[in-house]
């Protein structure tokens, strides 16, 4: 029996697809009403709030509860995005060449700074002590939201056996400004601490849905894999879900929040949004005019997590080493050429490869420099331009999945995606392939049976914490072992070559790239120059 998915069905949005309305569910604080979606068969709850608006005063504070409400909600449009913010002008900044520059293309939901909402997606069925599955988008912490992934296509591939839920949380300056008067004054990584308080909104409300908060997986691709990732390393708390699950693991450096990069950062903001002269830079960015605040910074860097001492005490490596880790069990899964789109050809063509790593991360030594030279220069991989694809690849995304992967000791599983021309975010389109999202990254290979088998399999670790538990008969992928250092078995998806058209699924067990995770143990060495 195999699962139908009539892929990039885009023109028919969720809330044109409303025929019946779906129960009421009381969440003490608001009572919601949400929808049947007849195209998918699953009742969906659109824009339900998890928090209160984080305006005004509440700018870099942590997310409190939301004011109640009295009467019934209708949940069945997408909430208004978070702002989105400035990508940086880096001539290495891994993003400015992605897809994501692209999101305009897309006739989203008006931004506001009163954001913090989530959707749910549940079975029409309406069992109960289902698994959850908890989305948390990518966008390089600057950009993304909720109305690009339609959850309900998660649902479909756990064979109406699990509920999804897709949340949004602050971007940009708003979500990750840091900085000495940011920590004295306000809260830090206040994004990352939005998507902990709605995984808190999970364990106690999701059962109301039909869910079991005690079998929750979270779930991010690109910079919210990374998000993923500061989760499965933070403290502070009891472990608010059992699985993840990393697509694409994005790990940019994480510098210490008073180190003097985030510390530049804010002079920059304080000074474009007029507040320098202000004895209280912070109060000042809070009483600014939205439009101003979200304009207040376009420089080299991006604004991403900090160590905050609190949440993330350490570089995440660190603790991936010493096995500070929440969770029960892990699947990693990252793109053959991850760093390809993110390296301008024009730009780097340039530079020497020294050049492009001493941009990359400022605070290595020449020595550390001199020895990634040799690395790469050494691993036969082509010219300059060829080399910092290479790095961007494997510094950021691949080898932190690898890093995390060995430190979960066995209790992980690893694949590579592979379909020509695997680049950063070609997957994206296979789990989500009804989603608006995948009109910015069209599938690579629309084989129906590839999607099912691909995207079925993270459901089912989603579902029994092992891909190879399949609720689908029609599932023919071979068996995907767990990773250990003795092992290093991966699961390749690829297709084979030849007529446009013609080409067969192609999903296999290899082994580690030997050259890669050598690679991977340079940058190992150098993770605390590299601020990771």
């Amino acid at each position: 029996m195999r699962c139908f998915h009539a892929v990039n069905v885009l023109s028919t949005v969720s809330a044109v697809c409303a025929a019946l309305p779906a129960p009421v569910v009381d969440l003490g604080y608001a009572k919601y009403q949400g929808y049947l979606n007849n195209q998918f068969g699953t009742m969906e709850y659109l824009g339900i709030r998890y928090a209160a608006a984080p305006t005004g005063p509440h700018r870099w504070r942590e997310p409190q509860p939301p004011h109640p409400t009295t009467g019934v909600q209708m949940a069945d449009k997408n909430p208004h995005t978070c702002y989105q913010g400035g990508i940086g002008t880096s001539p290495t900044n891994p993003l400015a060449q992605n897809s994501l520059t692209r999101r305009d293309e897309i006739a989203e939901p008006t931004p506001s700074e009163d954001c913090l909402f989530l959707n749910v997606f549940a079975p029409s069925s309406y069992g109960n002590d289902l698994p959850v599955v908890v989305w948390i988008h990518g966008g390089g912490y600057f950009g993304g939201n909720a109305y690009q992934y339609e959850g309900s296509d998660l649902v479909q591939y756990a064979g109406d056996g699990a509920i999804a839920v897709v949340i949004q949380y602050r971007l940009g300056i708003f979500g990750f400004l840091s900085g000495e008067k940011v920590h004295n004054g306000g809260v830090l990584n206040a994004g990352l601490l939005d998507q902990q308080f709605a995984l808190q909104w999970v364990q106690d409300h999701i059962s109301k849905f039909g869910g079991d908060p005690a079998k929750v997986t979270i779930w991010g691709q690109s910079a919210c894999a990374g998000s993923v990732i500061q989760h499965i390393v933070a403290n502070n708390g009891n472990t608010l879900f059992r699985a993840a699950i990393t697509s694409s693991t994005y790990l940019p450096p994480q510098y210490a929040y008073n180190d003097r990069i985030p510390e530049k950062i804010f002079a920059d903001v304080v000074t474009q949004a007029g507040c320098s002269s202000s004895n209280d830079a912070l109060e000042c960015l809070r009483r600014a005019d939205i439009t101003i605040t979200q304009s207040a910074f376009f420089g080299t860097c991006i604004l991403v997590p900090v160590v905050d001492g609190t949440l993330i005490t350490k570089r995440p490596t660190k603790l991936l080493k010493e096995g500070k880790i929440n969770g029960e069990a892990f699947l990693a899964v990252t793109n053959s050429f991850e760093g390809t789109a993110f390296v301008n050809n024009t730009t780097v063509s340039r530079m020497t490869t020294a050049q492009y790593l001493t941009n990359m991360f400022p605070e290595m030594t020449k020595q550390q420099i001199a020895d990634g030279v040799n690395v790469y220069e050494s691993a036969g991989l082509g010219g300059v331009i060829e080399q910092a694809r290479a790095i961007m690849s494997e510094a950021i995304f691949v080898c932190p999945t690898y890093f995390l992967i060995k430190a979960v000791r066995g209790r992980g599983f690893k694949g590579e995606f592979a379909v020509p021309p695997a680049l950063h975010g070609d997957d994206v389109a296979y789990y989500f392939a009804n989603s608006p999202v995948a009109k910015l990254q069209t599938p690579p290979f629309a084989n129906i049976e590839f999607t099912d088998d691909f995207s079925q399999l993270f459901m089912n670790f989603v579902l029994s914490l092992d891909p190879n538990v399949k609720w689908d008969s029609g599932n023919t992928t071979p068996d995907w072992p767990r990773w250990s250092e003795d092992g290093r078995d991966e699961m390749v998806f690829n297709r084979t070559s030849g007529v446009v058209g013609k080409e067969e699924p192609v999903i296999d067990v290899r082994r580690s790239e030997e050259g890669v995770l050598r690679r991977c143990a340079y940058w190992a060495s150098v993770a605390s120059s590299t601020a990771r």
